[in-house]
């Protein structure tokens, strides 16, 4: 089975945990010598009878039997993952699979293939970038999931023209440097949500006294400022949303989102944020 991996941002990455599978088994075999006549299989091969196998390969009558398809495949290359929906697309046999602990990928209605990456459909007036749609979507409905009283919030000054989602961590200089344009960005009429998102097991703590604390804001800006933060420990939800966003395939902070889901990107300065806002 051939397994094309693209280049997909995320914490806990299917990809790389197949790649260390396929690793493990194409390191047992050597290359040696040119490929030439003498050295190529004859017909008949046992290569090529492995082929017409994986070419007859079982296929999906429907979503439910491709779940548990993909399932079974995984397993059998060492990979225990709940799939929790297999949704088709708008190309030919190709489906959108959400798993816990994973970031969304891409199937074929065999189970046997697993891409994570960008789908973009041309022909149209403009092109459809099917991957990101998906993405959005899913990231919309997380998003909109979570409590306001499990972020931060630093409301826009007057009249609130957009609200973002900013994964942030307390040592991430480039969090640190949006944070003291905090201001800036208010007064342009952005509402900035902040959510915990701790790089490493390190500023764990750290998030969790800041989420702990009587004044979060102050506690917040405290902890970019490099200040200590001393609050009781208490039931918090930065865990929860940390794994919230691996699924949403983060991998850095700051990780920008608009309320329809986009991901904006990392840092951006003010102007550049309102201009990804289409703010005018």
């Amino acid at each position: 089975m051939l397994i094309r991996f693209a280049t997909y941002p995320a914490k806990t990455s299917l990809t790389a945990r197949l790649i260390t599978s396929v690793i493990a088994v194409t390191g047992m075999v050597g290359l040696a010598g040119c490929d030439n006549a003498q050295s190529r299989t004859p017909a008949n091969s046992e290569s090529q009878k492995l082929e017409a196998t994986s070419s007859s390969a079982p296929v999906a009558k429907n979503e439910s039997q491709l779940q548990q398809l993909l399932a079974a495949n995984l397993a059998k290359s060492g990979i225990t993952a709940k799939i929790t929906s297999v949704t088709a697309t708008s190309m030919p046999n190709i489906y959108w699979v959400k798993a816990e602990g994973l970031p969304a990928f891409f199937t074929d209605a065999t189970g046997q293939y697993v891409v994570q990456g960008d789908i973009i459909k041309v022909g149209g007036a403009k092109p459809e970038h099917i991957s990101a749609n998906l993405q959005a979507q899913d990231a919309k409905a997380s998003l909109a999931s979570i409590d306001k009283k499990d972020m931060i919030i630093f409301p826009a000054k007057g009249q609130m023209k957009a609200a973002i989602y900013v994964f942030t961590d307390a040592d991430c200089g480039y969090c640190r440097k949006f944070h003291s344009e905090i201001n800036e960005i208010n007064a342009l009429g952005i509402e900035v949500r902040y959510l915990p998102w701790p790089r490493s097991e390190q500023t764990m703590p750290i998030m969790e006294k800041i989420w702990c604390s009587s004044d979060r804001k102050k506690a917040l800006t405290d902890a970019k400022l490099g200040m200590p933060i001393n609050s009781p420990t208490c039931s918090n939800p930065v865990r929860k949303i940390y794994e919230l966003g691996a699924n949403l395939g983060i991998n850095g902070t700051p990780a920008v989102f608009d309320t329809e889901g986009h991901q904006l990107g990392g840092y951006l300065p003010p102007a550049e944020l309102a201009q990804a806002l289409n703010l005018k």
